[in-house]
């Protein structure tokens, strides 16, 4: 078996990478839609060191598009490799006859739990947006409760997220599960405040609470907070995050199967992972294939804890995932279980996922 063709295809804002081979077989991934045209034009790129060559030999096709390129790393690299590497494992899934985590040591759960995103611009959007995800069977949700801020912030700021992690909790009860991403919105010192005063209402983790490059500054919030720190969606392969565990300068990783390198990559951060005792919660607020790529992980890593998603894939996937009670039962089929339907999505008008500027009060541009 070769391989004859590799191919973008958008789907909606996604960004999809279609293999196929000379025996009919196609795999398919899914790239970072942030930034489309680039990691496109990086997919494409990488065809040279395709065409021709034996699908079934992944690690060896990842060694070449990683190590191949005098550049490494960086989210267009890295997104264009995963995207390929997934529809690579898809391939191998349905040629075998398999899914693909029994490739990758077979399942460790009979299901997979899920958490829903929330939003609200006011207390009671959030509460009603709570109450919702809990009458479609949630047990967890996420949301950021703080605005864009500057480098230190009075009380103001604090008291205001703090009350909107207050009101979402009174909804949910201690039964269910919450937890808080501040997008690196904050620095060390004012995610260290926004732990404290959130700390009684038992947040399962707070995300990103600085940016990442400097695992230092992440370390001292990892240290010093009263809540579990989780990390790593803006991390590129097994060697960022061997600092993040080195410093232990988190509880929960979040690496993304669309960005981290793929689903063999995500794989080997969460065996790191697992000797340091840290859980793995890959992220994905994207699409479909993304998310299949991820349950398929959570099936076999012994240290996962739960799934974020945005779409169980209607409109996009011949069969949809379902979600019962808060979680989705491990996936049967070959492959990534997840087959894409061509028609349906040709259907689907076509836009560029865009992230939003945003300002501080003085306005000064602040992080998303």
């Amino acid at each position: 078996m070769k391989i004859s063709d590799v191919d973008v295809v958008q789907a909606g804002v996604y960004l999809f990478v279609k293999v196929t081979t000379d025996e009919g077989i196609v795999g398919w991934g899914e790239g970072l839609p942030d930034n489309f045209r680039s990691v496109a034009a990086f997919v494409d790129e990488c065809r040279r060191f395709l065409i021709g060559q034996n699908p079934f030999q992944i690690e060896h096709l990842w060694q070449t598009l990683f190590r191949g390129f005098f550049w490494k790393g960086g989210f267009v690299h890295c997104s264009a490799i995963s995207a390929i590497e997934m529809a690579l494992w898809d391939i191998k899934g349905k040629a075998l006859g398999v899914p693909v985590y029994e490739l990758l040591g077979g399942k460790v759960r009979d299901r997979i739990r899920l958490y829903a995103h929330i939003g609200g611009e006011t207390l009671d959007d959030l509460k009603q947006n709570t109450e919702l995800r809990l009458k479609q069977g949630f047990t967890a949700v996420k949301f950021c409760p703080i605005d864009p801020t500057r480098p230190l912030e009075g009380p103001k700021l604090i008291r205001q997220a703090v009350e909107r992690v207050k009101a979402v909790r009174e909804v949910l009860g201690w039964e269910n599960d919450l937890m808080l991403d501040l997008h690196g919105r904050t620095t060390p010192a004012v995610a260290i405040l926004l732990a404290e005063g959130v700390a009684p209402y038992k947040p399962m983790w707070i995300e990103e609470p600085c940016q990442p490059l400097n695992v230092d500054a992440l370390a001292e919030v990892a240290h010093r907070s009263p809540v579990p720190i989780a990390t790593g969606e803006r991390l590129f392969t097994r060697w960022q995050f061997r600092e993040v565990l080195e410093k232990r300068a988190a509880a929960v990783l979040q690496p993304d199967p669309c960005i981290c390198g793929g689903i063999f990559e995500l794989r080997k951060i969460a065996a790191m992972a697992e000797a340091y005792y840290v859980g793995i919660a890959p992220h994905n607020p994207y699409g479909p294939i993304n998310l299949a790529a991820a349950l398929q992980l959570a099936a076999c890593i012994p240290n996962f804890v739960i799934q974020e998603h945005v779409t169980l894939g209607e409109g996009f996937l011949k069969q949809p995932f379902e979600q019962v009670n808060g979680y989705v039962a491990v996936p049967e089929g070959v492959g990534l279980c997840a087959e894409p339907d061509e028609s349906e999505i040709a259907q689907i008008p076509k836009r560029f996922r865009e992230i939003p500027l945003v300002h501080c009060e003085d306005g000064a541009v602040g992080d998303w």
